[in-house]
């Protein structure tokens, strides 16, 4: 693949009217025995789907919420861990033209009623994990009707079971235009209230290219991306993405410990593979040479920018280098390392075809290479989302005249290569200097002592603020006043002497979302109120 080439030639092409489900689900499973999910529990049991099985269950679940009233356009909760059922709920749900909503199953009570009533859901998928927390709120969501409970029994709910032993997966279903709305994320909110990212069904027919360009997978391939099955990652990894191109997907349904990820990654002779960051970085620390990965021939990496050590440990072990993209959960990928692209470790990479994405400043104009400004996309693409549901304010504000912008802060090289510095509200000014905080954890991250950090502006009253890391130390080392000045003195050598931490605290664990992104807004919140500021500078 040569990306000039591709990129140049890219024109959008969406249909007026599409389907996932029964579009590309239906499409493959003409082939009986195509392989679609491999599915792999704690417990070391095996399912196994194949496109045809996957396509069957789909439609009975549509025809299912057909049946309990649920009409197109009306809200689906899916609160279900990894599990085949997730599948089979999302895509019926999408074949019912209703609004899927995926949930993490890690959700507390109020999150869930909030999803509840902010979409006016009609119905409600889960298990048994997660039946205290819904039947918590339940008399609170009036517009809830329907419960249906996955893997379980339970007295006024539905039994998953046995309402698609009793449906047909044949007969009339709705048909959908690409426009309409298909997909519904809500961000993980830290200040107030998430919000409402809506999409439309093209943006599922849009995730053909992450599949193809991105992932590289072809219908020999055995996908694995570790994502959450509540978030957008695994719109594009676990399911649009691989299914679009015939690919079988893996799945494990139990909880990430490196040193099992090594082994089922060796095992089942996985050939793609997609992680996000946070995973990567414990996966390095953890003794790669007892791992044969001989049949894994591609390795992306998504949700927040890859350290460039974590690349070279990586690629020193299996040979591989690990393919950074940059996406959201409002977009499908719009800056990405692609197969055959020259990388450059750190970088986030070059536009995805079909994007305009430039670097901007406050007018709308694009800064010179190596100034820092705004990633921005210009225009509105099928992969972009169509609003924040219900909050016009907010999907008007994320406009710069023809621009949609991202909130990242990001600068450009003389090749065109984009490199992250931080979300808009991330940026360190200290002394008059910009600091970008990834630079410096990526520094810190490279000396031995050291498993994770975050960085975040402390006050300050000459400098207006300092750097400070908040610093995960490996097991075995021990926190010591020596070792503070020891890595201050690593990052002057590795950055520049401006971006060293001034102050560094060992902790125990960072805090993070359920999608496993530093929440640095948490350490900066904290760190301004025990200097005796109110709220830090946005």
């Amino acid at each position: 693949m040569h990306y000039d080439e591709v990129y140049a030639r890219f024109h959008w092409n969406t249909p007026a009217w599409f389907n996932f489900t029964e579009d590309v689900v239906g499409l493959w499973a003409r082939d009986r025995g195509r392989l679609a999910l491999y599915w792999v529990a704690e417990t070391g049991e095996e399912r196994r789907f194949t496109y045809w099985d996957v396509y069957r269950q789909s439609r009975r679940f549509a025809r299912v919420l057909q049946g309990l009233g649920v009409q197109p356009g009306e809200a689906v909760l899916v609160l279900l861990g990894k599990r085949p059922e997730w599948f089979f709920a999302m895509l019926g749900a999408l074949r019912a033209g209703a609004i899927a909503i995926p949930c993490t199953t890690s959700l507390r009570p109020k999150d869930i009623r909030y999803r509840a009533q902010h979409s006016g859901a009609r119905a409600l998928v889960t298990e048994p994990a997660c039946l205290e927390a819904v039947q918590a709120i339940r008399s609170e969501c009036d517009a809830l009707r329907c419960f249906i409970l996955v893997g379980g029994k339970e007295p006024t709910w539905h039994s998953w079971d046995e309402l698609l032993a009793g449906a047909r997966d044949d007969g009339a279903l709705p048909t959908t235009r690409a426009d309409d709305p298909a997909l519904c994320f809500y961000t993980s909110g830290t200040t107030k209230d998430p919000k409402a990212v809506l999409h439309a069904h093209a943006y599922t027919w849009a995730h053909r290219y992450t599949g193809l360009y991105w992932l590289d997978l072809t219908p020999r391939d055995l996908h694995w991306t570790t994502a959450d099955t509540g978030w957008a990652k695994a719109a594009y990894g676990v399911l649009f993405g691989p299914w679009s191109t015939g690919a079988a997907v893996f799945q494990y349904g139990g909880r990430f410990d490196p040193e099992r990820e090594l082994k089922l990654l060796q095992d089942y002779e996985i050939t793609v593979f997609c992680a996000p960051p946070t995973e990567y970085r414990l996966l390095v620390k953890e003794h790669l040479s007892r791992y044969r990965l001989a049949q894994l021939r591609h390795c992306t990496g998504a949700g927040e920018p890859l350290n460039p050590e974590v690349i070279s440990v990586w690629r020193e072990h299996f040979g591989l280098t690990i393919h950074d993209g940059y996406g959201q959960t409002e977009t499908t990928l719009l800056v990405a390392n692609l197969p055959g692209m020259e990388i450059r470790p750190g970088s986030m990479g070059k536009p995805f075809p079909g994007h305009d994405v430039r670097v901007i400043d406050h007018d709308g104009n694009e800064v010179k290479p190596g100034e820092i400004g705004d990633v921005a996309l210009r225009g509105r693409t099928p992969s972009l989302f169509r609003e924040y549901w219900k909050n016009p304010e907010e999907s008007q504000a994320c406009w710069r005249g023809p621009w949609y912008i991202t909130g990242d802060r990001a600068r450009i090289d003389n090749d065109g290569y984009f490199w992250f510095v931080g979300r808009a509200d991330d940026v360190i000014i200290s002394a008059g200097y910009r600091i970008g905080p990834f630079e410096v954890e990526s520094a810190l991250l490279e000396h031995p002592a050291v498993l994770e950090s975050a960085v975040v502006a402390s006050p300050h009253a000459e400098r207006g603020a300092i750097v400070k890391a908040f610093v995960r130390l490996r097991p075995e080392v021990t926190p010591s006043a020596a070792l503070v000045r020891e890595l201050q003195e690593h990052v002057k050598r590795t950055t520049a002497p401006y971006k060293y931490p001034r102050e560094i605290e060992f902790v125990a664990e960072l805090p993070k979302t359920v999608s496993g992104k530093i929440r640095r807004v948490e350490l900066r919140q904290r760190e301004w109120e025990r200097k005796g500021y109110k709220t830090p500078p946005s």
